[in-house]
């Protein structure tokens, strides 16, 4: 997957939002009303960052969720260690290998 700057998630945000923004407005007693240019713009931010974060760092959430907790990966070790095997070792590559540091 190649990496994407800001200015190129802005431009899918924008996108995203612009095709949203009939959902956006609030209902009132009065009926519907869009939100001001103003607030569109903070959701178009809003959403960019949240892209480019998920793409340079959702890899590291994704694989904190995968690793058996340091107790588990602990006992991994010493039983790899008593019975010559390398369960660890071969999970802590299949968790990486699931979840790619973006290149």
């Amino acid at each position: 997957m190649a990496i994407k700057t800001i200015e190129e998630f802005r431009v899918e945000a924008t996108t995203e939002v612009e095709a949203a923004k009939p959902m956006y407005g609030q209902s009132s007693s009065k009926g519907r009303y869009e939100l001001s240019e103003a607030d569109y713009d903070v959701r178009i931010e809003d959403l960019a960052q949240y892209k480019l974060d998920q793409q340079d760092n959702g890899y590291k959430r994704a694989r904190q969720e995968a690793y058996l907790s340091l107790a588990d990966q602990l006992d991994l070790q010493y039983w790899d260690g008593v019975n010559g095997t390398t369960l660890w070792a071969e999970h802590i590559e299949k968790v990486k290998t699931d979840n790619p540091k973006p290149a």
